[in-house]
């Protein structure tokens, strides 16, 4: 059975999802694939998981690493496992590549390559936003892309980090997309 609860951050609404064992999706209102994969059968009511990541999401909303993390429990592919234990490991205010997230992934499956396009498809799939930290990883070329809860919230986010965003940039589609906003 998993239980839900609402977050609401300074940067929109935040659905919480959990069972028994951790916390099983994190997703902004109206992000690409919000609440995929959250049962059929679920109640609107509490339990610690819940409480714990509403007490790490009020720490890190208030720009502060917050030191712990909730329990998580992860439903993926081994792949996308791989590839969101990965992203677990990138420090609070770096960003990092996916071409850097496919060579890890490569080197632990004992592989010589990994396409980047597919660690993004993982990427893109992370059901625990922010405290699985997707908003962490950039294009190659620093490119700010391929953020399902939007850009402009990864914008918010690395910057709510202190991340260094001299070498990032918002593709220009994502920039026309923007301004029409």
């Amino acid at each position: 059975m998993q239980y839900i609860t609402h977050f609401q951050s300074p940067i929109g609404g935040i659905l919480l999802a959990a069972d028994e064992t951790g916390l099983t999706g994190l997703w902004f209102d109206g992000a690409k694939y919000f609440a995929n994969h959250l049962d059929l059968d679920y109640e609107e009511k509490d339990s610690p998981i819940l409480e714990q990541t509403r007490e790490w999401l009020t720490i890190y909303f208030s720009g502060k690493e917050p030191g712990f993390l909730p329990p998580l429990h992860m439903v993926g592919t081994p792949f996308q496992l791989t590839v969101w234990k990965i992203l677990q490991k990138i420090p609070y205010g770096k960003t990092v590549t996916y071409g850097e997230i496919a060579k890890e992934t490569a080197l632990q499956k004992g592989i010589l390559q990994m396409s980047a396009q597919a660690v993004g498809g993982a990427v893109g799939h992370n059901k625990i936003s922010i405290i699985v930290p997707c908003h962490r990883v950039v294009g190659t070329n620093g490119s700010l892309t391929g953020y399902a809860g939007g850009i402009d919230k990864k914008v918010k986010l690395l910057t709510l980090e202190h991340a260094d965003m001299q070498h990032l940039f918002m593709p220009p589609k994502q920039r026309l997309l923007s301004n029409i906003n």
